[in-house]
């Protein structure tokens, strides 16, 4: 039997306090024998947002760890190397993003920000569970593909219509 490394998804956000956290930490629980899933921001904040922290917890998902990072960090030496970047929020996307060693496979999900949810604590929770929900079903299948079968640009192709195709549908 060959053993296949794992491979690492970078998710950005601007401020990888809400959004790009919920990936991470979904990522790692769901597929963590196949991915390994980090987060970043181009302008990090100081701490993953609480609610974001209370959901995680509330789903059973460890957060130990988790914390606000830059995009920086993993355009060093020494960074892990990415096989996959995923920009959830269109502010990054947007950005002029560093070059990431190895060229990695890159796509935008774009996904509402919770954190600017207005109302109640509850209206609050309820956009951080919608947010975490449609990172979750992405992830999910993201990692159903047949990555070993598949070349890079098909690859790219389907990791694109994963974000595009479920915000068509009103996830």
């Amino acid at each position: 039997m060959t053993e296949h490394r794992k491979y690492n998804v970078l998710f950005l956000c601007t401020h990888n306090s809400a959004r790009s956290i919920l990936a991470e930490a979904a990522l790692n629980q769901l597929a963590s024998d196949r991915f390994v899933g980090y987060s970043a921001g181009s302008h990090p904040g100081t701490a993953p947002n609480p609610h974001a922290i209370a959901l995680l917890n509330s789903q059973g998902i460890q957060t130990e760890g988790l914390r606000s990072k830059s995009w920086d960090e993993f355009a060093e030496d020494g960074a892990p190397q990415m096989d996959f970047i995923f920009t959830v929020c269109d502010d990054a996307a947007g950005e002029v993003c560093p070059i990431w060693p190895g060229h990695p496979a890159k796509a935008h999900w774009g996904v509402a920000d919770p954190s600017k949810a207005e109302g109640s604590d509850d209206d609050k929770r309820k956009a951080f569970l919608q947010a975490f929900v449609q990172m979750k079903k992405r992830i999910e299948l993201f990692t159903s593909l047949p990555l070993e079968k598949l070349d890079r640009l098909a690859i790219q192709q389907q990791m694109q219509s994963i974000g595009t195709s479920l915000r068509k549908k009103g996830e």
